[in-house]
Formats: structure tokens, C-alpha cells, sequence
């Protein structure tokens, strides 16, 4: 298998992002090109904290030096937004949310101009993005919605994968009184249409997937709530004729009610769950797999993957935060590059 490259924004400084970037990057480096974007010091503060040896931290500044990393290196990528110094831990600074921010726009241009091949992505502190005064920032609400505009997706799908369970996200971050509203038929069908494709790269042919319900037993035909009449239904039906017309064989079960789409989801009847809203599909994620679960933003034009958690400022500093995520978010980007990789192979055979 070709050693694919991977651009890795590193977080937020204050908080445990550089440190599991940098242990992920070490662990991975035999199989996998990492390279870090952000702060130098700040890096080299994290890789001290964790004891990986500054020289196989190398500064990388175009595609040749990339290609130059030998197995067991760990690029990191000059990015031109640096600190003054590296900040307290726990104590996200206004220049930090906007470093933050210029990290993620520059690991993904690196992946947009081919010098990597996937995006994984530390957690970030979206109030210090937000009012960090950088401009556009105010607006931030999340990678998810961060990356789709800024390349130019015309639908971007939150989902979440572990060996437990896969599920994906009809809407993202919303107030909860603004989710009914935002639960359309072409949201539900797009978020089915994405999740069934990113099974099937993981390896599912022919996958059965579970549309969860808003409301609770499903609505019971509308004494409970419309949403599944209304929008659900229809948008179940949407999917199966997309899923169709890109010759992708489901099996699409529901509305049924959340609980039971992820009970059995969790027990193999199910390969996947489109879930309604936030929480509904974050509480049983990281239930099942905190730690190793990853998130994967669906409909974009590059592969993105990331750490099921955030900032975790209550143990940044301590040395002891878990780098299994990082380790699967690098592993899992991999696996969905590679499986592209064979889809075009496959259809250059045609």
C-alpha cells in the first residue's frame, strides 16, 4: 500500500490537541506521513511532556520535503500564524482561537493542493475561535460547517465511526429548539445518501441502515409529533432513489425510534444510523467507543477526519491525555483515502 501523507491541525494550544497530535503523529509515523501545522513551540512543549525525541520533529516547507520524510519522522509544516509564546494550559487567548483557526485553513490547503493526502483535525475551542476577532471568525460553529463553506461543499454531513457503531448527523450544531425546523426531506436523504456511502468504504457492500426518528416511538402516527410524517418518510424515500441512481445497494430501514435504531446498530442488525440531532448521536458514540470513536465530515471534496473529543483543558498539561483517537482518526482517513483510491481504480477499468 502506497505511505499516504496526512495534514494534522494541531488545536487549540491550550489543551490537549498538540499533545495527542504528536504522540498519533510518533506512533503512526512507520506506516504514515504525519505532518503537524501550527505553533513550533508549542509542539515542541507537547513532544517534551510526552518524551518523543524533538529531532524527529522536521520542518517541511513544500511537497519535496514531504516526500523526503523517512519512516519514523514527523513533519511539521512552518505555518505562517505563530504565537508569541505557547499559553498557560487551560487558558485559551484570543490569539490562540485565531491561530487555531489559521491551522485548520492551512492543513486543509495543503490537502486541497495535493501536498497531503487527508485532513485529521485537533480539537479546537470553538468560543475562542469565535471571538478571537480573526476575520470571519465570529461565525465559527465547528469544523463541519467551517470546511463546507470554505470548500465550496454543497452539503456537508457530520458523522461518527467506531467499531460499534457508525452514525451520521441530519443536523449539526443547533439549538435544540431549532432542530424540528431544520429536519427537511432532502437533509434526511442526504445524510442517509452519506452515511451509506462511507459504509460501504469501510467495507460494508451492502449495508442496512437505520433511520432514526425525532420524536419519541417514532412519532406514534402523529400524536406525538409530524416530523416523521413529514419530513423523515419522504426523506427515506429521497435516499433510496439517490442511493440508486449511484448504483450503491442498502438496505433503508425507518423512521424507528432512536433507541432501537441504536440498540440494534450496536448489536450488528444494523451497519449504520442516521440520527436526528446533536446529542441524540454523540451521547451513544461516545458511549460505545469514547476514545476511539472518530468523527468524519461526509460530502466534501477531501477526506477530513478527527478526535471524538475536545479540548479536555482539565487534564491539558498533565500528560495524560489518551492519544487513541488521534491514532484512529489517522488510521481511519488512511482507510477512506485508500478506499477512493479504489473506486477510481475501478472505474478507469470500465
Amino acid at each position: 500500500m502506497k505511505r499516504r501523507t496526512v495534514a494534522i491541525s494541531i488545536g487549540c494550544p491550550a489543551g490537549v490537541g498538540p499533545e495527542v497530535a504528536v504522540v498519533g503523529a510518533a506512533r503512526s509515523a512507520a506506516e504514515t506521513r504525519s505532518i503537524l501545522v501550527g505553533d513550533h513551540a508549542t509542539l515542541v512543549r507537547a513532544a517534551t511532556l510526552r518524551r518523543v525525541a524533538r529531532a524527529r520533529i522536521v520542518p517541511v516547507h513544500d511537497a519535496r520535503g514531504v516526500r523526503a520524510l523517512a519512516a519514523g519522522q514527523i513533519g511539521w509544516w512552518s505555518a505562517s500564524t505563530a504565537l508569541t509564546e505557547p499559553p498557560a494550559f487551560g487558558k485559551a487567548r484570543p490569539e490562540d482561537g485565531a491561530a487555531q483557526l489559521a491551522w485548520v485553513d492551512e492543513a486543509t490547503d495543503l490537502v486541497r493542493a495535493g501536498i497531503a493526502d487527508a485532513l485529521v483535525t485537533g480539537p479546537v475551542s470553538k468560543a475562542a475561535v469565535a471571538g478571537s476577532g480573526a476575520p470571519g471568525a465570529e461565525v465559527f460553529r465547528g469544523h463541519t460547517e467551517h470546511l463546507g463553506a470554505r470548500l465550496g461543499a454543497s452539503e456537508v454531513i457530520m458523522a461518527f465511526a467506531s467499531d460499534d457503531l457508525v452514525t451520521a448527523l441530519v443536523t449539526t450544531h443547533l439549538a435544540l429548539a431549532d432542530v424540528p425546523r431544520a429536519i427537511t426531506p432532502i437533509a434526511v436523504a442526504s445524510a442517509t445518501f452519506w452515511l451509506t456511502r462511507l459504509v460501504v468504504a469501510l467495507g460494508k457492500k451492502h449495508p442496512r441502515i437505520a433511520v432514526a426518528s425525532l420524536n419519541p416511538h417514532a412519532g406514534e402516527s402523529g400524536l406525538l409529533g409530524r416530523e416523521e410524517l413529514d419530513a423523515i418518510t419522504p426523506g427515506v424515500a429521497l435516499a433510496r432513489t439517490r442511493l440508486a441512481a449511484a448504483g450503491i445497494a442498502a438496505d433503508l430501514v425507518g423512521p424507528i425510534g432512536a433507541e432501537t435504531a441504536i440498540r440494534l446498530a450496536a448489536r450488528a442488525t444494523y451497519d449504520g444510523v442516521v440520527t436526528m440531532y446533536h446529542d441524540q448521536a454523540t451521547i451513544p458514540s461516545k458511549l460505545l467507543g469514547f476514545g476511539e470513536a472518530v468523527n468524519v465530515t461526509l460530502g466534501l471534496p477531501i477526506v477530513r477526519t478527527s478526535v471524538d473529543h475536545g479540548t479536555a483543558y482539565d487534564v491539558a498539561g498533565s500528560g495524560r491525555a489518551d492519544p487513541r483517537g488521534m491514532l484512529e482518526a489517522i488510521r481511519v482517513a488512511v482507510r477512506l483515502v485508500e478506499a477512493g483510491a479504489s473506486s477510481a481504480r475501478a472505474l478507469q477499468r470500465r
